[in-house]
């Protein structure tokens, strides 16, 4: 993606709260079951879209927000991930410390796996990784 994110506002909209197993998909069907609880909030930014043609993927950290919670909040990291051969990038936001950046960094260690897993077993194709994080 050509835009640098690092250090801009954004608003974001919240579809799984902080601690579920369930990412939907903006009409409400089931996206994807994780295998660890999502340690932070993950929504979409409004009107922006993704390398994948979905809407663009941000992540909250901070206190549980409910489904469809929206807000402005900065983005001090970028997630570079991969999925299906397709720049799937998501915006890191909230108050981060360095026990956030771990945890961020580790449920992407293991989403990628999973993902892999379940893109494999839907007959899906491409390259499928996690390729770290740029903090601000």
């Amino acid at each position: 993606m050509a835009t640098d994110w690092l250090g801009a506002w954004v608003d974001v909209s919240i579809d799984a709260p902080r601690g579920t197993f369930v990412k939907r998909r903006a009409d409400g069907t089931v996206d994807f079951v994780s295998p660890l609880p999502t340690p932070f909030n993950y929504g979409d930014v409004s009107g922006e879209w993704g390398g994948d043609g979905d809407p663009l993927d941000a992540l909250v950290v901070g206190p549980r927000l409910a489904r469809g919670h929206r807000g402005c909040w900065q983005v001090v990291g970028v997630v570079s991930f991969i999925d299906g051969g397709l720049t799937d990038e998501k915006l890191v936001c909230g108050d981060v410390g360095p026990f956030d950046r771990r945890a961020v960094e580790a449920f992407f260690t293991v989403y990628a796996v999973a993902k892999r897993a379940l893109r494999a077993a839907r007959g899906g194709g491409g390259v499928t990784e996690y390729r770290g994080v740029r903090w601000l």
